[in-house]
């Protein structure tokens, strides 16, 4: 008996898969992209079975995890931002040597789990969040694999059971608290402390977007701050307008000449500042 069924992938493709099954017969199965296509071979496959001139073709091409993450690399990476090209690859070269170099349609949902715990247990102890995103990025390359590639029917990651987040603790400041933490941060031995913390209060921008703030970027005549590269791929501008625009103009006049960063390392110019130890002296000497 021959069956047609028709799916819809992830990426809206739609497949057609034939199945035939006679008694006293191996079952198999195929899947073309056209209704007719998978209808003409069912047909024919079913009557050589019955006429018993039925030969099995030969074993489909399988491929292996490492197949997989370089072509990943290749063709999927490169239309990323630079910084998710260089996390992801560091994060799929960690799948490959912990699943180690198998068939791709031989990892199961049950190997991908423990790896997951894996990763959160010793020597790794990974954060649930950080997990999460390698799940994403090995689920990401089965959906391509699948569904462009046609390597595999399904997603194994879609089986397995995402870390649970904790619940962030949300902390507001009242006026006391935060007059207390600018004056810590205005006392502070580094310079970019306080103009990157008003500039936070007042526009709300993202740590990794101030930090990756470049000159070419503040316009101080229209007084807006236009951010190329955001954490949704997305180019927006944002609002440098009263204390903000004051603190960034008046930190301007002492800007670095060597390199195009508003706030670069004080030793290593081309990399952001790290703000971290300043930042924890800061919110200690504030009362915080």
């Amino acid at each position: 008996m021959a069956t047609i069924h028709r799916r819809v992938t992830r990426s809206g493709y739609v497949r057609y898969r034939a199945q035939v099954r006679i008694k006293n017969q191996p079952w198999v199965s195929a899947t073309f992209r056209k209704r007719s296509d998978a209808t003409k071979w069912a047909r024919q496959t079913e009557s050589a079975q019955i006429t018993r001139a039925y030969s099995p073709p030969n074993a489909p091409l399988r491929y292996r995890f490492s197949d997989a993450v370089d072509r990943y690399r290749r063709e999927v990476l490169p239309t990323k931002s630079t910084d998710e090209q260089k996390r992801q690859s560091f994060q799929l070269q960690r799948w490959r040597d912990l699943l180690g170099d198998i068939f791709v349609d031989d990892i199961t949902p049950g190997a991908i789990a423990r790896v997951r715990d894996q990763l959160m247990g010793d020597p790794y102890g990974l954060a649930p969040a950080t997990v999460v995103r390698y799940l994403a990025v090995l689920s990401h390359l089965y959906t391509v694999a699948s569904s462009e590639w046609e390597w595999l029917e399904t997603n194994p990651v879609r089986r397995v059971r995402r870390p649970k987040l904790p619940r962030g603790r949300v902390r507001f400041l009242d006026k006391g608290e935060l007059s207390a933490l600018l004056r810590a941060c205005q006392r502070s031995e580094h310079p970019s402390l306080y103009p990157i913390v008003v500039l936070a209060v007042s526009t709300g921008m993202r740590k990794g977007e101030m930090l990756g703030l470049r000159w070419q970027d503040v316009d101080l005549v229209r007084n807006r701050i236009t951010l190329e590269q955001t954490k949704n791929g997305d180019r927006r501008s944002v609002p440098l307008v009263g204390r903000a625009r004051a603190v960034i103009s008046e930190y301007a006049r002492v800007r670095r000449i060597d390199t195009p960063l508003v706030f670069p390392s004080r030793r290593k110019p081309r990399v952001p500042a790290d703000l971290r130890k300043p930042w924890a002296k800061a919110v200690e000497t504030a009362g915080l």
